[in-house]
């Protein structure tokens, strides 16, 4: 196998001379991808995003990047910046591609050489850093199996290695939109990087495989009120948009929404909600996200400086519905708070519903970070105010895909469906989990699962 990447290699550097001999103009100096045109024909282009997502399969990917590129990368991960590569793929190559470490700061402490972890810089320092892989690169129209992007999250905080595809996993089955997420065995320049979470990349071939009027907007981390309970300006909603961005697009939906529900008596506030949200869907949502303590999601308002914001979800409007969707994202740090609060960072003080310090910021926590919660903000006390349908929903929840048996079969099929990954990767890579500490994490898991079910 590594022959056969050498040799892919050596064909990268020959093909990266002009006519005159000399190297030509590329992301990094002194080498350049080539360009593959497509015959029509390939599998890529002729299935769809299911064949990619399919929880019965383990799919492998294999990157080639040369090595002055890799080395750019692994100097400054934190920096996010793309060089060019190839994607290879059930015999399919797509070159060039773009590549890039990803990730918030929790994404790269202890991997990067810097000793700030708020702060994360310096080289790499860890086997696995998650990555995104952009097919649509430097103007390429072709789509890979109807997506044009890949993410690989490295799981490296969990050691279960289920976190993030159980987390979707249970808001999909909850009728909840949010994406796609299977494991993957990741290959660069022919070596095993290790075991990663493919997750869907929340963008408008997102919307328009998971809603039927999906042509719409989709915002990244913006709510629909700020703090003091006022809609924000046209240029932050704006700013926030990862769809129609370049379409000179209306804002009009998400901003009558904040208006709305600005403007509303507490008396009137659900009718304001169900103009424009299905009920059973957020509460459905708000479910899912207590029982598996996401903590790190829309539900923990972090406070720095003057003001508290939330963070990890989308929202997505349906342009002739009119209609709005909250959308999760970033659950690296789920299930983590179920039994008592482990991760210093992330716990959230309030039950759902409940206000601590009369809506002014507190600090909780070992650690004694500051917060607000979330019910003084007035969507979700107008969420909160649903509580027969809240209790009804939990109940249908507990009793059917998180009951015990559904939940603790998928779990097993899917370690048995990496678990020979697990063991290559930790036979690879001197850093990666040995198995022994990841079956006892999955047993972890299903005691946390087990709490939460019962409290």
């Amino acid at each position: 196998m590594r022959a056969k990447y050498i040799a892919i290699l050596i064909f990268v550097i020959l093909s990266s001379c002009n006519n005159d001999g000399e190297l030509g103009p590329a992301t990094n100096p002194g080498v350049m991808i080539p360009t593959i045109i497509p015959k029509g024909n390939e599998r890529y282009l002729t299935l769809d995003s299911d064949y990619i997502f399919d929880q019965e399969k383990l799919h492998t990917f294999e990157l080639v990047i040369p090595e002055v590129a890799l080395a750019q990368i692994n100097s400054d991960p934190v920096a996010e910046e793309y060089v060019e590569g190839m994607l290879i793929f059930r015999g399919d190559t797509i070159s060039p591609v773009g590549i890039r470490y990803k990730g918030s700061v929790g994404a790269f402490i202890g991997c990067v050489s810097g000793s700030d972890w708020a702060n994360p810089s310096g080289q790499k320092t860890c086997t696995k850093l998650s990555m995104k892989v952009k097919i649509n690169w430097e103007g390429r129209q072709e789509l890979f199996y109807k997506l044009k992007k890949l993410q690989f999250h490295s799981q490296n905080l969990d050691d279960s290695q289920m976190h993030e595809r159980l987390g979707y996993w249970l808001f999909r089955v909850a009728g909840v939109p949010a994406p796609r997420s299977v494991h993957a065995r990741l290959i660069i320049n022919g070596k095993l990087s290790g075991l990663y979470a493919l997750t869907e990349q929340i963008d408008g071939r997102f919307t328009r495989y998971s809603f039927d009027d999906g042509e719409g907007n989709l915002y990244k981390e913006v709510w629909p009120l700020r703090m003091s309970g006022v809609p924000h300006s046209d240029r932050t909603y704006i700013n926030a948009l990862r769809t129609n961005e370049d379409e000179n697009p209306s804002i009009d939906i998400i901003k009558n929404f904040a208006y709305r529900i600005s403007n509303a008596e507490f008396s009137t506030i659900q009718s304001e909600i169900e103009a424009f949200m299905d009920i059973d869907e957020i509460i459905s949502f708000v479910v899912v996200d207590r029982m598996i303590r996401n903590d790190d999601g829309p539900f923990h308002w972090y406070c720095e400086g003057g003001g508290c914001s939330n963070h990890n979800f989308y929202w997505y409007e349906e342009p002739n519905n009119q209609r709005v969707h909250l959308i999760p994202w970033d659950l690296d740090n789920a299930f983590d708070n179920i039994i008592f609060n482990a991760n210093p960072v992330t716990p959230i003080a309030d039950d759902w519903g409940q206000i601590t310090n009369n809506c002014r910021p507190f600090a909780y926590g070992t650690w004694n970070i500051r917060q607000w919660s979330a019910a003084c903000d007035k969507l979700t006390a107008g969420w909160a105010r649903y509580e027969q349908e809240y209790d009804q929903i939990k109940h249908q929840f507990v009793n059917g895909p998180f009951s015990e048996p559904q939940v603790n079969e998928l779990i097993d099929e899917w370690a048995l469906q990496i678990k020979e990954a697990t063991i290559e990767a930790k036979n690879t890579n001197a850093d990666a989990i040995s198995v022994l500490e990841w079956e006892d994490a999955i047993k972890h898991l299903k005691s946390q699962l087990n709490y939460a079910r019962n409290n």
